[in-house]
C-alpha cells in the first residue's frame, strides 16, 4: 500500500499514476450494451454511437465511447458526494433551495453544478447576505490562477482535480482556467461492425451489428385513424370532438405537443399502438476498458504558496482522486439503462515514471480513505484553512423566480429552447 510520504515523492518526481481496469456486462463477456448515442449532421440522420479506430496489439480495432472524460468526471464527483454522506471531509459549496417552494430541487452542491465552483447557479446566490463572487470567498476564487490555487483548495478541491473555467466572470474567457489533473474514460473495445462505404467520397462509416427492437400494445385498442384536434379553449390540451375543435379558418386544427411531429394522431398524446421497429443500436465487444490517468506534472502546474504548502496541497488532490476512483469501484458502474458493467479482476495502479518504466501500486477503498484523510490533516497542519463544513449558499430572488417561471411553463406544456419558438 503506497503511504502518504511515497505519495508525496511521486507527485513530486513521477509523471503519472494510471490504471486500466477491464470491465465486462454485468450479464456476462459478450453480452449486448448500449453506450450513449450523439446526434449527427445531416438531415434525417438518427442518432448512432461514437466510433473511432485504435491501434490495439498492432491492429486497427473500432472502439465504441461508453463514458466520456465529461461523464466520468461526473461520476466521480458523484462518488466523492456519497463519500462525504458517509463522514468523510471534503470541502464543497452548496445552494439551499430548501424553502423557495421549488418542486424537485433542494440543494445544488459545487460536485453537481457543471461549472463547479464558478457555474451561474453559484453566482446567482448570495453569501452572508452578498452576491456570492462579490462576497470574499467568492473574490478569492475570481481571483485564483493555476499559480496560486489555494482558493479553490480550500472551498472546494474538486474544481482543480477535474477542472474548472470561470468563463462568466468579468474577464469572461480570460476568467480563471485550471486543466483538469485527472482523466478517466471507458471504451468498448474490438467491436463487430457493418463498415458503409460512401461510393461518392469513399468515406468509412461505422454501423453496429447489434439491434434494439421496439413496440407497444395499446391495452385500450386506440387506433392511429382516430383523429386528434386542438382544444379551442386550450391551444395545450387536445378533444376528438370536431364541436370543441379550434379552426384556422373553416380547417380543423390537427393537435400536436411541438413542431415536426405527425399531427392528429394519438401517439402524440401517448395513446394508440407503436408498430414493432428494429434500429441499428447497442453493441457487443470483446471487453471494456476503464483508462484512469492521474497526471503528477499537472498537479505540479498548481502553486500554493511554495514549499511545503506546495507538496502538501499537490499531495491532497493526488489522494483526492485515488479516493474518487477507488470509490466509483465500490459503488459499480451502472452507466445507464442496458450499460451495466463489473470489473474483471481488480487492475494494480502503476507509477509512470518519466522514462515510461512503470510500478505497480496496490489502492484499496479502505487505503484510499485513509490515505485521504492523514493527506487532508497534513495540509492543514501546514496552514490550509481547509473547510470542514461545506458554505452554505442562498439563491437570489431572481434565480428562484426563473426556475419557478421555468416549471410552470413545463407544466403548462410550453417548454423548449427558444430557438424552436415563435414570437
Amino acid at each position: 500500500m503506497i503511504g502518504l510520504d511515497r505519495l508525496a515523492a511521486v507527485v513530486a518526481e513521477d509523471a503519472a499514476i494510471r490504471r486500466r481496469q477491464v470491465l465486462q456486462p454485468v450479464g456476462g463477456k459478450g453480452d449486448k450494451i448500449f453506450p450513449p448515442t450523439y446526434p449527427v449532421e445531416g438531415r434525417n440522420q438518427p442518432p448512432r454511437h461514437v466510433y473511432e479506430k485504435r491501434k490495439i496489439d498492432g491492429r486497427d480495432v473500432w472502439c465504441v465511447l461508453v463514458d466520456s472524460v465529461a461523464s466520468q468526471a461526473n461520476r466521480l464527483e458523484e462518488a466523492l458526494a456519497a463519500t462525504i454522506a458517509d463522514g468523510v471531509t471534503i470541502p464543497y459549496l452548496y445552494v439551499d433551495f430548501t424553502g423557495k417552494g421549488i418542486a424537485g430541487v433542494e440543494r445544488i452542491t459545487s460536485l453537481e453544478a457543471p461549472h463547479r465552483v464558478y457555474d451561474a447557479i453559484l453566482r446567482d446566490s448570495l453569501l452572508d447576505g452578498q452576491p456570492f463572487m462579490a462576497s470574499p470567498v467568492g473574490k478569492r476564487l475570481a481571483e485564483a490562477k493555476p499559480q496560486d490555487a489555494a482558493a479553490l483548495l480550500e472551498v472546494a478541491p474538486t474544481a482543480l482535480l477535474f477542472g474548472s473555467w470561470h468563463s462568466t466572470g468579468q474577464g469572461g474567457g480570460l476568467g480563471a482556467k485550471f486543466a483538469r489533473c485527472l482523466v478517466s474514460e471507458i471504451m468498448a473495445i474490438d467491436v463487430p461492425v457493418e463498415e458503409i462505404i460512401n461510393p461518392r467520397t469513399g468515406e468509412v462509416t461505422p454501423r453496429t451489428l447489434g439491434q434494439r427492437v421496439g413496440s407497444r400494445i395499446d391495452p385500450l385498442g386506440i387506433l392511429s385513424q382516430v383523429k386528434i384536434y386542438q382544444a379551442k379553449n386550450d391551444p395545450n390540451d387536445w378533444t376528438p370532438f370536431e364541436d370543441e375543435a379550434a379552426r384556422k379558418g373553416n380547417e380543423l386544427v390537427l393537435f400536436a405537443r411541438k413542431k415536426g411531429e405527425k399531427a392528429g394522431v394519438p401517439s402524440v398524446i401517448n395513446h394508440g399502438n407503436i408498430r414493432p421497429s428494429v434500429a441499428p443500436l447497442g453493441v457487443t465487444c470483446d471487453r471494456l476498458e476503464h483508462t484512469f490517468v492521474l497526471s503528477c506534472a499537472a498537479l505540479r502546474r498548481l502553486g500554493f504558496g511554495g514549499g511545503e504548502r506546495d507538496v502538501a496541497g499537490r499531495t491532497l488532490l493526488a489522494a483526492l482522486g485515488l479516493l474518487a476512483v477507488t470509490e466509483q469501484d465500490a459503488r459499480g458502474y451502472a452507466l445507464r439503462s442496458r450499460c451495466d458493467l463489473v470489473c474483471e479482476g481488480a487492475a494494480p495502479f502503476e507509477i509512470v515514471r518519466r522514462n515510461g518504466d512503470t510500478e505497480p501500486i496496490a489502492v484499496t477503498r479502505e487505503a484510499a480513505r485513509a490515505l485521504y484523510q492523514e493527506a487532508f490533516a497534513k495540509a492543514k497542519a501546514v496552514g490550509f484553512e481547509l473547510r470542514e463544513q461545506p458554505i452554505r449558499l442562498e439563491p437570489q430572488d431572481k434565480l428562484v423566480a426563473i426556475v419557478k417561471k421555468s416549471q410552470e411553463l413545463a407544466l403548462a406544456g410550453k417548454g423548449g429552447e427558444a430557438e424552436d419558438e415563435e414570437d
